[in-house]
């Protein structure tokens, strides 16, 4: 399947202009607290622990006698431990209870060896990479962390790329100072009790086919997935840019391709990358540039100059971005719908916008077939 992306800039001070910049302080990592020096914990605390379903699943109430819990110091454990989540060093068993209640959507374990087979199920089957953003106490005896977790299915031929956003809940029985239960909550669905065929759904939606052409891509980091768009944080990258009639247009894709194909001071033939760009700078669309990325490795200040006059590079300096993938061919009617359909829902999130978005599309504009995928950012 064919791919096209369409771009919103949420609103975020300072950074890109190509992107619109989102109020997401929430999605964004918090300081990290000082290093933990030791993997294990040897913590003293007063207090029986009790099953709750929601948040931690652990009575957050005082209890009768001070504790002697060190929740900084968890905190930075978690800090140092989660990113071995799915390496082969693994997390420390030793933080946990061996009575530990694990929740996902679709997934409980209620002993730490059972929560650690899954880990390792997971590993198998999903490749998955793990990203922690921020880690932070919430209660008395409760730590909050938020993280993206990205896994290619193996099994299937096409090995589609899964993504989830959300947050853990970790409880601490005060009695031993460890984890008693952890409870994860998804961004991308409303009904986060186990068992979620909301989210069984969800992991379904993702399996199906599609593909994208095989080449050199801008990055970004995935902050967070909702049932509609995704919040992305993409790196700074170079475009050669020109002028095209509308937002789903391609009157200017041959100037702008005519520069990487050798149409330059130099000479010089540069690798071709994907997506290509068209960006509405205004509300009404009256202003619309065709771009295409170049290789990352290139600089912008040892790149050939273009030949024509009306074709210049720029360099994108990257930011915070909202999008929404949709499929078939991106005419100017449907773009228009989606560009309004993202933008309601980024609204209704209380997220703040700037007028434009961009449409990305990962082939020839040109001959864009049926089964596109487009993001508006």
């Amino acid at each position: 399947m064919n791919s096209t992306h369409q771009i919103f800039r949420p609103l975020i001070p300072a950074a890109c202009v190509s992107f619109r910049r989102l109020s997401t302080s929430k999605l964004l990592p918090s300081p990290r607290p000082k290093a933990l020096k030791h993997r294990h914990l040897s913590l003293q605390t007063t207090q029986n622990s009790k099953w709750a379903v929601r948040l931690s699943l652990l009575d957050q109430s005082p209890p009768k006698s001070k504790p002697k819990v060190d929740v900084d110091r968890l905190v930075d454990f978690l800090y140092e431990d989660l990113v071995h989540l799915f390496d082969d060093q693994g997390i420390d068993r030793t933080a946990y209870d061996e009575r530990v209640k694990f929740r996902d959507p679709i997934t409980k374990h209620d002993t730490i060896t059972g929560y650690l087979l899954n880990i390792s199920f997971l590993k198998i089957v999903f490749t998955p990479k793990f990203q922690l953003h921020w880690v932070k106490q919430t209660g008395p005896y409760e730590i909050t962390t938020r993280w993206t977790m990205v896994m290619k299915f193996i099994p299937l031929p096409w090995k589609p790329e899964l993504v989830f956003t959300g947050t853990s809940v970790m409880g601490i029985n005060p009695e031993t100072g460890k984890f008693c239960s952890h409870v994860d909550f998804w961004d991308s669905i409303k009904t986060n009790d186990y068992f979620s065929v909301e989210g069984l759904l969800d992991v379904f939606k993702q399996l199906r086919f599609y593909k994208t052409p095989d080449l050199e891509t801008p990055k970004y980091e995935i902050l967070k997935r909702t049932a509609n768009y995704e919040v992305r944080k993409y790196s700074p990258f170079i475009v050669v840019e020109g002028s095209v009639d509308k937002l789903s247009g391609s009157a200017g894709f041959n100037d702008v391709t005519g520069y990487i194909f050798g149409k330059n001071s130099k000479m010089e033939k540069i690798p071709m990358t994907t997506p290509v760009f068209t960006e509405a700078s205004d509300a009404e669309f009256s202003k619309v540039s065709i771009k295409i990325c170049l290789p990352l490795e290139k600089d912008i200040s040892s790149l050939p100059d273009p030949n024509q006059e009306t074709i210049r590079l720029k360099k994108v300096e990257g930011g915070t971005a909202a999008v929404l993938k949709f499929s078939g061919k991106p005419t100017e009617e449907i773009v228009r719908e989606k560009e309004k359909e993202l933008r309601s829902s980024l609204i209704r999130d209380g997220l703040k916008l700037k007028n434009g978005c961009l449409l990305a599309r990962y082939n020839d504009p040109g001959r864009t077939k049926s089964f596109v995928m487009v993001w508006l950012l």
